[in-house]
């Protein structure tokens, strides 16, 4: 049995021994991330476990087609005054990644980590993370088996859409044979692949739409046209009555300028605190990038959250950028 086979055994166990979880996922919760974080519910539900599933906040509506949603709490709204020996994180690059969530850890809780990124610190009591995965689904479905859970629509469709998201519809470099194999098995459980990227990948909010007429206005190129960057201002989403799931993807709109290497969105969804969101070709690794400023990901798309002023912010960025294409900041 390799260190792989071995680590997800020791998952499937983790779940079998305990009793009462608490599952969360990262702040800002996409996709692969919310995915796996219901698609933990399912498994823990058929091995007769209780649970609480938490965000620190509100997760996409868009979502809202997976199973168990509605158990979902947004933290920020409602509050827990349980305390949760076990614990369960998928899809956090690290422990900060986790939020406000962590208040709800007793002393000396247990915490299973299931991730796939570089970046992840292994802050787990357990930790099964995976940088050879496409996503975090794509872990959970090897943890179901060895888990002896059955696979059903439910399940399948969870595991799906983390395995469809985190691959850009499975356009990105990270689609492997393997994903495409399970991918074909979950489809076989009767989950509808265009309903799914209906949802996920084409159906856009009016909000958006304004949003992103804003945010066209700020697109600029620097560093000799290498880096292409998109700007909403916490004023943006109050003159256009949006939220901060509405500013999704904007930085794919500067990545995929021909001749751009690394696309940034410096998104500021309230005063204050800016969420910058990284997209790279080939000569710049962005995890890297990201980990200089307190985030992660992948080599190819990263971010970060950091606190002060949009102006400051973008100075940072622009610093730590510098050296990684060997061109200073132009306008």
């Amino acid at each position: 049995m390799n260190p792989n086979q071995m680590a997800v055994q020791e998952a499937a166990r983790f779940m079998q021994e305990h009793d009462r979880f608490l599952v969360l996922s990262h702040v800002s919760p996409d996709g692969d991330a919310t995915g796996s974080a219901l698609g933990v519910v399912l498994m823990l539900e058929q091995l007769g476990k209780e649970y609480v599933v938490v965000n620190e906040g509100e997760t996409p509506i868009k979502f809202n087609f997976l199973p168990r949603f509605d158990r979902l709490y947004n933290l920020r709204k409602q509050p827990l005054n349980e305390t949760f020996g076990a614990v369960i994180a998928v899809d956090c690059a690290d422990e900060s990644r986790m939020g406000d969530v962590r208040s709800l850890f007793a002393s000396g809780a247990a915490l299973l980590n299931i991730d796939h990124h570089p970046t992840n610190d292994h802050f787990g009591t357990v930790n099964l993370v995976r940088p050879d995965a496409a996503a975090t689904a794509e872990i959970l479905f090897d943890v179901a088996e060895a888990a002896g859970v059955s696979f059903n629509e439910e399940l399948a469709l969870c595991i799906y859409t983390g395995l469809l998201t985190d691959t850009g519809g499975f356009r990105y470099s990270n689609t492997s044979p393997r994903v495409m194999e399970i991918a074909a098995r979950l489809l076989g459980y009767g989950v509808k692949p265009g309903d799914v990227a209906e949802r996920c990948l084409e159906e856009i909010t009016f909000a958006h739409v304004k949003v992103l007429r804003r945010a066209l206005q700020t697109l600029q190129l620097s560093h000799q046209n290498l880096i292409a960057s998109i700007t909403v201002s916490a004023a943006d989403f109050a003159e256009v009555g949006a939220e901060r799931e509405d500013a999704g993807g904007l930085v794919n709109y500067c990545r995929n300028i021909e001749g751009v290497e690394v696309g940034v969105s410096f998104v500021e969804a309230e005063p204050g605190v800016v969420k910058v969101s990284m997209r790279a070709r080939d000569r710049v690794d962005v995890a890297v990038i990201a980990k200089q400023l307190g985030g992660g990901g992948h080599a190819k798309a990263a971010g970060c959250t950091i606190k002060g002023p949009l102006s400051e912010v973008q100075q940072k960025v622009w610093t730590v950028l510098d050296d990684a294409v060997g061109v200073k900041f132009d306008e």
